[in-house]
């Protein structure tokens, strides 16, 4: 099993179908259906960001899932104080690949880039109909501190 960092948008715009098809489900007001060149376009584009890193994890060359995370820095202003966050913007395993452990194990690549970069948060958000995610993160024991909500008109 590896763990490689990767830039090749059209990987990650291949494992990201699953990604897209669970939003587009859900929420088919705000997500899209599926489109490939559109959505590698999109990944080719921020893949350059030096914030920006993506990581696969693979077994024999197989290609199992991904994680998508950005180091952010938050400024201090008159309400926050500074701090820096590692924020995961997609974490995904490929269906047939699912509760064997990968998502922890790309988890734990996060956990060493925050040490690397002495960033003591990391961050997720994710769809409140995902119980999938939910359940994934507090197994790991993230804990909510924030809470996003909207009323539509």
């Amino acid at each position: 099993m590896n763990i490689i960092q990767t830039q090749n948008h059209e990987l990650i715009s291949e494992l990201n179908r699953e990604v897209q098809d669970i939003h587009a489900q859900m929420y088919p007001n705000h997500f899209k259906e599926y489109d490939q060149v559109t959505i590698s376009a999109f990944f080719k584009s921020i893949m350059t960001k030096p914030n920006f890193q993506f990581y696969v994890i693979e077994e024999q060359e197989q290609k199992l899932g991904y994680i998508w995370i950005e180091i952010r820095e938050y400024q201090e202003n008159p309400f926050r104080k500074s701090y820096k966050a590692v924020y995961i913007h997609q974490l995904t395993i490929i269906k047939a690949y699912r509760n064997k452990g990968l998502g922890k194990k790309l988890l734990n690549k996060v956990y060493e880039i925050a040490v690397q970069n002495k960033i003591n948060k990391i961050e997720v958000d994710y769809w409140a109909k995902n119980e999938v995610a939910r359940n994934f993160y507090n197994k790991n024991e993230y804990v909510a501190y924030r809470e996003f909500r909207y009323k539509d008109l």
